[in-house]
């Protein structure tokens, strides 16, 4: 769960990438690290951010707080801003690998009370949410959404938070959840093209972030941008029968490129949108 220079770096098996995804259109940026080492261990550094840590594989020995945490599959780990550490693997044969993402202070602060949370266990045993936060990173790695990234993170780390650090959690209900999730869901299939960011909806609501994405999923049953690209796929059908080919329909209906259609059309429709429109479309056309 350590940094390093932003490119990706191979030396036998030694791999480490970066992905920048960014909180909405024009929000603050988050840095995903993809890792898997034979060998490689950090100097002693600190970050700036939070280091949420999740293992995959193998298992890591980090120096921390003037002890020694050895990280294996499944745990996650959580490293205070400013706080030196080092990161090695556990033994000479089997390597480690893992998925870290660096969030500042204020996207753990959303939902608690009483400043920034204090993790007084760094290493975490909390399966449920290491594989949210395992998914969200594949996820997103591979496609940055914006929006989807300002749905799931703030969500998962707020939880991450909540569950486990001291800070106080804030009141839960939001009254009038109803109401708010319907005025972000007609905003989204207004700007579907170009959605705008979940702060800036909660600034107009007079909300937190938190507080929009509690009463939209209350509301709705799922976050925001899997509302969003749900309406997307449904106006993507309609175009898909009219003829239009799959790398024309993404873009006209705000996916990011053909990939990004076709990852959420086998989700929601279990098909290609190739399969799709090769199904409906009339033989006389």
């Amino acid at each position: 769960m350590n940094g390093g220079t932003g490119r990706t770096d191979r030396t036998d098996r030694e791999q480490a990438s970066w992905t920048r995804a960014r909180l909405g259109r024009c929000g603050p940026p988050l840095d995903l690290l993809t890792a898997c080492f034979d060998r490689h261990v950090y100097a002693p550094h600190a970050h700036d951010e939070y280091t949420v840590g999740v293992c995959v594989g193998g298992a890591e020995i980090i120096d921390y707080r003037g002890g020694h945490i050895r990280n294996g599959p499944g745990a996650i780990v959580v490293l205070a801003p400013g706080e030196m550490h080092t990161g090695g693997p556990a033994n000479d044969t089997d390597g480690y690998a893992y998925r870290a993402l660096y969030a500042g202070p204020a996207l753990l602060t959303e939902g608690t009370l009483g400043g920034p949370p204090h993790f007084r266990e760094p290493l975490i045993d909390d399966p449920e949410l290491a594989a949210a936060l395992r998914a969200a990173h594949t996820d997103l790695s591979t496609c940055p959404d914006p929006l989807e990234a300002e749905s799931r993170l703030p969500w998962l780390l707020t939880a991450l938070a909540r569950r486990h650090s001291t800070a106080r959690p804030a009141d839960d209900p939001v009254p009038g959840a109803r109401g708010i999730a319907l005025a972000v869901r007609d905003r989204l299939a207004d700007e579907l093209l170009a959605p705008p960011a979940l702060a800036d909806l909660a600034a107009d609501l007079g909300l937190s972030r938190y507080q929009l994405l509690r009463a939209f999923r209350t509301t709705m049953g799922i976050p925001p941008y899997a509302w969003l690209a749900q309406h997307r796929v449904a106006r993507a059908r309609v175009l898909l029968e009219s003829g239009l080919r799959p790398a024309e329909v993404a873009s006209l209906v705000g996916f990011a490129d053909q990939a990004h259609l076709t990852r959420w059309f086998r989700k929601v429709l279990a098909v290609t949108p190739a399969t799709y429109r090769n199904s409906v479309q009339d033989p006389g056309r």
